[in-house]
């Protein structure tokens, strides 16, 4: 089982001798919901149907169809070089770039075993190659990107963080650049705990080139403004233990979770920020408990995001938050449970959710299934009505990666990819597809 701590400092790191292109939303269909992060994700994903015998009859068939499974393979399994220089237990989402090449961050391993950003292109053959870009000392250049995917800017600049190190030990934002074949590392912020410490998750980047991200300890949302040659920090919204990342719509407001709420900061006009609470879970049985998936958006205005915990079963919830704009409710947000998980079909929803085309939902969760290594699910969009279908599509097993935390991403052609933190070859993770 591969369950959250609630306290990054006092986790345990991977033992490893045991062991997009631009930021903004991809636009999809008129009216269909997409994601605002960091990559390039529309396509439709569609349950993949084998026919087994030509007599077999319709009936048959159409009984069938919902025990098919979508094919997971895995692309890249980690910690297979000597010391895992490769990386080991990656916590991220990924990235695209607009040649398909991967991009994400692993938790352990590298050169100084303090983790890395790595690369994986596709070599022409049918499998892929991995690249490790950088490796962090743990040092003053930072280390353990835990959840922190990587953003691209408009030179084709990487951003994360890293929740450990800088030059005062409470972790770093970092930019990596490339220079002929290989990458410079620049540490852009170094947190002094004053303004946050422990970043976990990953950034989001505005128009302007500003940079948003959260800090689990003493600070919360933060914004990171270019000036004057260097970098300047604020608080935009005081919280702890935030552990996810941020989604802004198109209008400029931010979106983040807090333990047990849901908040919105919004620009003032004058370089500062308002902020409220726009929905606090109080019935875990009923509207679910610690929400820790990034949210996304759709177009409509609506959030959507997971519970680790809570629902009926207590195994985690899948829930959307809607804006109230009219009557006398007109400005405050109402929740509906989508999908409540019981354990046989998933426990313990830690990454975000992905939107196709169509308007499906696509995630994984960190345990629970036939194995207890996680799946991953669709929630397909019923036509005509606002409720969804759940498949349990694929089933993680240890061999071929356990503990999905990141969110997943989408390519043109419906398949969808990920990162586990354990399990494959070599019990360090993988970069796995999921083929439609």
């Amino acid at each position: 089982m591969y369950l959250s701590e609630t306290n990054s400092r006092t986790k345990s790191h991977l033992n490893i001798s045991n062991v997009e292109p631009r930021f903004g939303a991809t636009k999809l269909a008129a009216g269909a919901p997409h994601i605002r992060a960091f990559c390039e994700c529309a396509g439709v994903c569609a349950i993949r149907c084998i026919l087994i015998l030509a007599v077999i009859s319709a009936a048959l068939l159409i009984a069938a169809r919902p025990a098919q499974a979508q094919t997971e393979t895995a692309l890249y399994n980690f910690c297979s070089q000597p010391n895992c220089s490769d990386g080991a237990g990656p916590q991220s989402s990924l990235t695209f770039d607009s040649a398909g090449n991967l991009y994400g961050t692993t938790s352990g391993g590298g050169a100084f075993g303090a983790g890395t950003v790595f690369e994986l292109s596709p070599n022409g053959s049918g499998g892929w190659n991995e690249a490790v870009l950088y490796s962090f000392t743990g040092g003053t250049d930072g280390g353990w990107p835990y959840y922190s995917g990587v953003i691209f800017d408009s030179a084709g600049n990487l951003y994360g963080t890293a929740e450990i190190g800088g030059a005062n030990g409470y972790g770093v934002v970092f930019e990596l650049s490339p220079v002929g074949t290989s990458w410079t590392e620049t540490v852009l912020y170094s947190f002094d705990f004053s303004g946050g410490a422990y970043p976990l998750s990953g950034l989001i980047m505005d128009p302007a080139g500003n940079l948003y991200g959260t800090a689990s300890s003493n600070g919360g949302a933060f914004e990171l403004s270019p000036s004057g040659g260097g970098w300047t920090e604020q608080v935009i919204y005081g919280a702890e233990n935030m552990q996810a990342g941020l989604t802004m719509d198109a209008a400029g407001n931010i979106f983040g979770i807090n333990q047990q709420t849901i908040f919105e900061v919004s620009p003032n006009g004058n370089g500062g920020w308002h902020s409220a609470v726009i929905y606090t879970f109080a019935d875990a049985s009923k509207d679910g408990s610690y929400p820790v998936g990034t949210l996304v958006l759709d177009d409509a205005g609506s959030l959507y995001g997971t519970t680790e915990y809570g629902g009926k079963t207590g195994s985690g919830t899948v829930y959307k938050l809607t804006p109230v704009t009219t009557g006398k409710k007109k400005g405050t947000w109402t929740e509906r449970i989508l999908h409540t998980f019981n354990g046989k079909n998933g426990s313990g929803p830690r990454a975000g959710l992905v939107f196709d085309a169509a308007g499906n939902i696509y995630g994984t969760t960190a345990n629970g299934g036939r194995y207890g290594d996680g799946i991953g699910f669709e929630l397909a969009a019923v036509v005509g009505k606002s409720s969804y279908k759940p498949t349990v599509l694929w089933t993680f097993g240890y061999d071929r990666g356990a503990g999905p935390f990141g969110s997943l991403i989408l390519d043109s052609a419906g398949n969808l990819y990920g990162t586990t933190y354990a399990g494959g070859d070599y019990g360090a993770g993988v970069v796995f597809e999921v083929t439609p």
